[in-house]
């Protein structure tokens, strides 16, 4: 029986975040827009093109981005808006496929090998979603498309914004060769200088490296290297996936150093990252606390009990003993935060169940 090629459709709405904020509010269209930290020690959440092009990106801090663009406009995020709009596109999905796995609220994998409607093209239906996406929200979208999902979601960066890549069966393995480990999807910054040190800067070079020496290099991301620089994912497209974990942090106007002011603070996180395990109706069995210095060096502490957190007043006890250091913090403290993990889903029959996170 001969394998049916998948086509696969990845969707990355465009600079979502800021196209809201300008689509909503139009003397900010065409000007650089970062929403986000508002505040001198924030951090930008996401960035217009228009801002992209002084160097500003999402994670960086809003000093150094009024920095690099000093007519930047700071805008506060309405993630009830965004949610909204991405509702609305999600359903577009839905029209074409059941096989939609949302990434975020901004993109999303579809499986149209056997589409609900439309033409029979993989790459005639993803410029048909786009162009409902634009009639629908006024915003552009930018699409990858190809035989999984690995090629899809890194084609779909390859023309943005409002572009549209295709990636054959019969292009893959050239397209791989010439496209630069920093652009692999699943290969991060320090992976990829890593394998720069030792010379393997394109998906040709990589191609060069057995299997074994990626295990041993990278653990069991190996294999997956090895796989996506031939081509080779054959993970389905899931349309429910599992929440892994519930937290929130906080980045201060001024650092912090007196045990009070930072236990107050803990409190205020505590409190949401709570009322958000119990919104999902799970319990963890491990707490991490994460503190970010004034000079940006980061930690995490972690605890994971036999049993799980129970009751929040557990929680607050064994959060404030992580944040405990003998002798007091060596230096300010410009970010906490709180995350718990390791689930156990409060179900009749106490089995995992699949959450689905809306698009």
């Amino acid at each position: 029986m001969t394998e049916v090629t998948r086509k696969i459709i990845h969707i990355d709405m465009d600079a979502f975040f800021a196209s809201v904020e300008q689509l909503d509010h139009p003397e900010l269209r065409g000007k650089p827009v970062a929403v986000g930290g508002t505040s001198e020690r924030g951090v930008v959440a996401a960035a217009s093109y228009e801002a992209r092009k002084f160097g500003v990106r999402s994670a960086m801090s809003s000093k150094v981005a009024k920095r690099k663009c000093p007519n930047l406009n700071f805008v506060k995020p309405r993630f009830d808006r965004y949610k909204e709009i991405s509702n609305q596109i999600r359903e577009i999905f839905l029209e074409y496929s059941d096989l939609v796995e949302p990434l975020s609220l901004d993109e999303a994998y579809l499986d149209v090998t056997y589409a609900k409607k439309g033409k029979p093209s993989a790459t005639l239906i993803a410029k048909e979603i786009k162009q409902r996406i634009f009639e629908k929200t006024g915003l552009t979208a930018s699409a990858g498309v190809s035989y999984n999902k690995f090629l899809a979601k890194v084609a779909s960066d390859v023309n943005k914004p409002n572009g549209i890549f295709v990636v054959t069966p019969d292009q893959a393995q050239q397209f791989i060769d010439k496209l630069e480990v920093r652009k692999f999807y699943g290969i991060g910054k320090v992976t990829a200088e890593k394998l720069n040190k030792i010379g393997v800067w394109y998906g040709s070079d990589l191609k060069q490296i057995d299997r074994l020496e990626l295990i041993r290099l990278f653990g069991k991301a190996g294999n997956y290297y090895y796989g996506i620089c031939r081509g080779e994912d054959n993970r389905l497209v899931q349309p429910s996936r599992e929440r892994k974990s519930v937290g929130a942090e906080n980045t201060f106007l001024h650092d912090l150093f007196r045990t009070e002011d930072l236990e107050n603070e803990l409190m205020q996180i505590a409190d949401k990252v709570w009322e958000r395990a119990q919104r999902i109706n799970v319990k963890s069995k491990t707490l991490t606390l994460k503190f970010k210095y004034a000079d940006f060096e980061q930690h995490t502490r972690s605890k994971t009990l036999n049993g799980f957190f129970d009751s929040k007043m557990l929680f607050i006890s064994e959060s404030k003993k992580l944040m405990k250091v003998e002798g007091g913090f060596e230096k300010g403290i410009r970010l906490l935060g709180l995350t718990l993990s390791n689930f156990i889903y409060e179900t009749e029959d106490q089995k995992p169940v699949q959450l689905i996170l809306e698009f």
